[in-house]
């Protein structure tokens, strides 16, 4: 099971955001859009790509991704729970 902390490192990394501290990116914080981190759709691209790649899950219903990529917690959320079912 992967953390936020774990998340936010890999999207400062991921995504070119290495002025900021995992400290300022609260777990409920929106990931698009003004009132949040204001990623944008390329960056979705982008951290589609990171959870593939460093967490080894596909987001399967892209209809689901406003849900998933909504904040860092359920972003972990969604990535733990694929973890576990890859398991079964």
């Amino acid at each position: 099971m992967i953390t936020t902390g774990e998340l936010k490192e890999k999207l400062i990394a991921g995504l070119g955001l290495e002025d900021m501290g995992i400290d300022e990116i609260d777990d409920d914080m929106a990931l698009f859009g003004d009132d949040g981190l204001g990623l944008d759709s390329v960056d979705a691209i982008e951290l589609t790509l990171i959870i593939e790649k460093e967490f080894g899950v596909k987001i399967k219903d892209m209809s689901e991704s406003e849900n998933i990529f909504s904040s860092p917690n359920t972003l972990v959320a969604y990535i733990n729970e694929q973890q576990e079912l890859d398991k079964k």
